[in-house]
């Protein structure tokens, strides 16, 4: 599902036009975003958690050329999903 679906579905579900629903999205997506930034996580009962994770330096190698190079250490999101999501799913 695209942001334009999730955004289409969300105003037909909440009865709003898709420029509201288009906010609710992008505000959602900010709030997490600044939270992650701010190495806070974002935990939604039994949806799941978003949080920042280290990834170490390792060594790598560049696909073209072979050469052995040097990951350096780096921040990423992530993203576990919670006890309720995981069994609709399932």
């Amino acid at each position: 599902m695209t942001k334009t679906q999730v955004i289409a579905f969300l105003a037909t579900q909440m009865n709003c036009s898709k420029n509201m629903a288009k906010q609710f999205v992008d505000t959602f997506l900010e709030t997490v975003t600044v939270s992650l930034s701010k190495g806070k996580e974002v935990r939604i009962q039994g949806f799941g958690t978003f949080k920042v994770s280290k990834r170490a330096a390792r060594n790598g190698v560049n696909p073209r050329t072979g050469a052995s190079l040097q990951i350096k250490a780096m921040k990423v999101p992530a993203f576990k999903a919670g006890k309720d999501l995981k069994g609709k799913v399932n």
